[in-house]
């Protein structure tokens, strides 16, 4: 139910674009961004720090978008959140010397350390690479397949890659009878 809350905002502006255009759509993302937090805030729940960063990054490029009439901003939306989130989990690892994978999910499951390096780098990887995929899509097709790889493409590579991941780890996973 958390993964469909998530995309509310892309599900959202896939069904404006496709009804009223890039504008349309960048508009509705923001209000349906804003709308999610107000809900949170509404029911007492937290809200993640990815959702604080996803907000201010489509309230900056979503509305440069509308004031300067021009989509290429809303283009590079996706690009810098998962840039973003690289560089998060890179800065954790680096600067700050935790693994911010195992700060996320050390509650969900017990892994051994080269486990918990690996899935960190394999997690910074591929927000890079799907920062640099959605730049090539945004900037070498049209507009349309754009929205579409955003939603489907993105969403389909996001649960290949979150499959791999738990191929992977399940060696780690103990099962209880």
């Amino acid at each position: 139910m958390k993964f469909l809350f998530d995309l509310f905002p892309v599900i959202l502006f896939f069904i404006a674009y496709k009804l009223d255009g890039i504008m349309s759509a960048t508009t509705v993302a923001i209000a349906a961004t804003f709308a999610q937090i107000g809900w949170l805030w509404f029911k007492g729940r937290k809200i993640d720090t990815m959702l604080w960063v996803s907000l201010v990054i489509i309230t900056v490029f979503g509305g440069m978008t509308l004031a300067l009439q021009d989509e290429n901003f809303i283009k590079w939306k996706p690009t810098v959140l998962y840039w973003a989130f690289a560089a998060a989990l890179l800065g954790g690892t680096l600067f700050m010397k935790k693994n911010l994978m195992r700060v996320l999910l050390a509650e969900q499951m017990e892994l051994p350390d080269v486990a918990w390096a690996r899935l960190n780098w394999s997690w910074i990887g591929f927000f890079v690479f799907m920062g640099i995929a959605n730049l090539f899509v945004a900037f070498n097709f049209s507009t349309d397949d754009w929205v579409n790889f955003k939603l489907f493409g993105g969403i389909g590579l996001m649960l290949l890659f979150v499959l791999g991941q738990g191929l992977l780890l399940s060696k780690y996973i103990e099962e209880k009878h």
